[in-house]
């Protein structure tokens, strides 16, 4: 098959030819560099379903990487460096996770950037290139290469189209990613190095690591992931970037850029370092849990309604981070789903929040009030997703929570039900949080801002932008076993390797 029509080079790289189409539009014809944007991604999204579900070569009962493109690349003295891209059920859903958040994320756009519209629409789907690749890659060099390459646009769409600390926010989020990527580049060098090899399969297969060296190459890979995730206590760098990036950028980096930390501990550091996985699973369940109650606490004591949702990212994927370590079936299937769940409800959460502070350009809750009265659809809809994120049982958020629960409290890892049941206080914590949020602004007496301004319900691209969301959100919540089929096979297969590591170890 050739290079380019090969159907995860098609995914990955389709977006490039909306920023090539970019490049010869006009600036000043912003309806048209809009349009052309938002159809390179619904395309991107179309292409994405038809390789995974419509092409025949992906089969879901298969827990083996599919759709493999391997090339030759960097073959020099040794350095055995190759393209090679490949998906299966550990992979597929963030991969279609990206491709469906995009469009929505650049619809979103619509009214709400209208400075430098083609630089902003080229570098979005410059960092969905980046994204994409991060899930595909394979091979250790080539994934580092997209991991770094997500900064660039990241940076400048915080830069340039962010908040009055915009420049601020952005440097210290290069800075922190950076930080953390030297460490694993280093791990990475060290195995192409002494294993002859970047291919990850190759690497796994192999094995035979030492449990000494697993340990250092093990938190060498974590400080990079952990950043991105963030896990407690190297979370500082979120609240910043949340809040000052534009609503496109909010959307992008808590859908999906948050999930390439917490995939790179699925991708990487579990099948390639078992003993040293095992053994750190309790440190990493520890600061899963300060991070669940600390990023909870936190969002309650918030002021701004965006910076209240940024730091329930730490929460919610604490949750993740617990599931994953738990080392079992139903944590792992269950952080995968929780994933795809954070991704749809935060996502979800900063649009409606980005679409309120375009009429009111102020995020502060206590001017707002009586907010249900005024905007009805807005309300309801603000409901639905503050719900969902808490866990409301029907919504997708408690099927991903209670799963990762019941592997937690079974864990061989853990050794211990502490970690499931101070994780549990959490969901409760979430309900007071985000309850909160909402009687202060949706119910009650009008506020200063509810008093005196005009304020308009959603129009119709506003309630188009976020019905796709809701319409998964429920979907999750009321019918999850065509998402846990689609991992299921993948995550058993991962799990092999485990099963004698803790028994020796228990």
């Amino acid at each position: 098959m050739n290079f380019l029509l090969q159907p995860l080079t098609l995914v990955t790289f389709f977006p490039l030819l909306g920023v090539l189409a970019l490049v010869f539009i006009n600036g000043e014809q912003k309806n048209t560099i809009r349009w052309t944007a938002l159809g390179t991604a619904l395309v991107t999204f179309v292409i994405s379903l038809w390789a995974f579900f419509f092409s025949g070569q992906f089969n879901p009962a298969n827990g083996d990487l599919q759709l493999v493109a391997k090339y030759d690349w960097i073959m020099v003295a040794g350095w055995n460096i190759r393209y090679y891209i490949a998906a299966d059920g550990l992979s597929v859903m963030l991969i279609l996770l990206t491709t469906f958040l995009t469009p929505i994320a650049i619809l979103s756009t619509w009214k709400a950037v209208e400075d430098r519209v083609k630089d902003f629409m080229m570098f979005f789907l410059m960092l969905e290139v980046g994204m994409l690749g991060v899930f595909v890659a394979q091979d250790l060099f080539l994934f580092y290469i997209f991991w770094e390459f997500t900064l660039v646009p990241m940076y400048f769409l915080i830069g340039i189209w962010g908040g009055p600390n915009r420049l601020y926010a952005a440097v210290k989020f290069f800075l922190y990613t950076m930080a953390g990527s030297i460490l694993m580049l280093l791990a990475i060098l060290w195995l192409g190095v002494n294993q002859g090899t970047f291919s990850v399969p190759d690497l796994v297969a192999k094995g035979g690591i030492p449990v000494d060296i697993q340990f250092w190459l093990f938190w060498a890979f974590t400080a990079a992931f952990a950043i991105k995730v963030p896990m407690w206590p190297l979370h500082s760098w979120l609240p910043d970037a949340h809040v000052e990036a534009p609503t496109a950028g909010s959307v992008i980096l808590a859908g999906v850029l948050l999930k390439m930390g917490t995939y790179g501990f699925l991708r990487f550091n579990l099948p390639l370092f078992p003993e040293a996985a095992v053994a750190a699973a309790p440190t990493i369940a520890t600061l899963a849990v300060i991070g669940i109650l600390y990023g909870a606490a936190v969002s309650y004591s918030q002021k701004d309604v965006k910076k209240l949702v940024a730091y329930s990212s730490v929460s919610h994927l604490g949750f993740v981070m617990l599931g994953m370590f738990a080392l079992n079936s139903q944590g792992i299937q269950g952080a995968i789903l929780q994933m795809i769940n954070h991704g749809l409800s935060t996502g979800a959460l900063f649009l409606l929040v980005g679409m309120i502070y375009e009429q009111t350009h102020t995020r502060e809750i206590k001017v707002y009030g009586g907010l249900w009265k005024i905007t009805p659809v807005f309300g309801t809809l603000m409901l639905i997703v503050a719900l969902s994120s808490m866990g409301l049982p029907g919504l997708n958020g408690f099927v991903g929570e209670f799963t990762i629960l019941l592997g937690a409290f079974g864990s061989v890892a853990y050794g211990s039900y502490w970690y499931a049941m101070l994780s549990a206080i959490g969901v409760i914590l979430a309900a007071i949080y985000i309850l909160y949020m909402f009687q202060k602004m949706f119910l009650g007496p009008a506020g200063e801002i509810t008093h005196h301004h005009e304020i308009k319900d959603l129009n119709l691209r506003e309630i188009i932008t976020l019905l796709p969301l809701l319409v998964f959100i429920f979907w999750i919540g009321l019918y999850p076993a065509p998402f846990f089929n689609l991992m299921a096979p993948a995550v058993e297969k991962l799990l092999i390797p485990f099963q004698a590591v803790l028994m020796a170890a228990h």
